[in-house]
């Protein structure tokens, strides 16, 4: 299980730093007229991609937990997908919604400034996941 944690950790840190420097700049330039359209393939296909990815992370996570009790590290780990499944939520999904309805600048900004907590979680679960990885390993 800590493999595919940090497996599950590294696709979804490298795929947040996608989403985060290029796809949702990039809402900033497609036309008014077909932006819904956008909105609705992307919310549908990247749901595909991400969805499966975050409940596997989840349980990974709740696993690790539960098997190797009272770690820092899994501790952290536990805390910081529950945030990232909150800001997912909170911040994210309400973005998407707006944008489903219709083209708003000022929620794409939105969108990519909320976007922040989720790519510098993900990326601090992949450096905690490797290192408990190489801990794992080496003990």
């Amino acid at each position: 299980m800590i493999v595919l944690n940090l497996v599950l950790s590294s696709m979804l840190a490298c795929l947040i730093w996608i989403v985060q420097i290029v796809h949702y700049p990039s809402f900033r330039f497609v036309k008014v007229d077909a932006f819904t359209n956008f909105e609705a393939f992307h919310s549908k296909s990247i749901s595909f991609i991400v969805m499966p990815l975050m409940i596997s992370e989840l349980a990974v996570s709740l696993y690790i937990f539960f098997y190797y009790p009272y770690s820092l590290f899994t501790i952290a780990l536990l805390v910081i997908v529950s945030m990232i499944w909150l800001s997912t939520f909170l911040l994210s999904v309400p973005c998407h919604n707006i944008l489903r309805e219709r083209f708003d600048p000022d929620t794409i900004e939105k969108l990519i400034f909320t976007n922040w907590p989720r790519t510098i979680l993900w990326s601090a679960k992949f450096i905690i996941s490797a290192y408990l990885y190489i801990e794992v390993i080496y003990e």
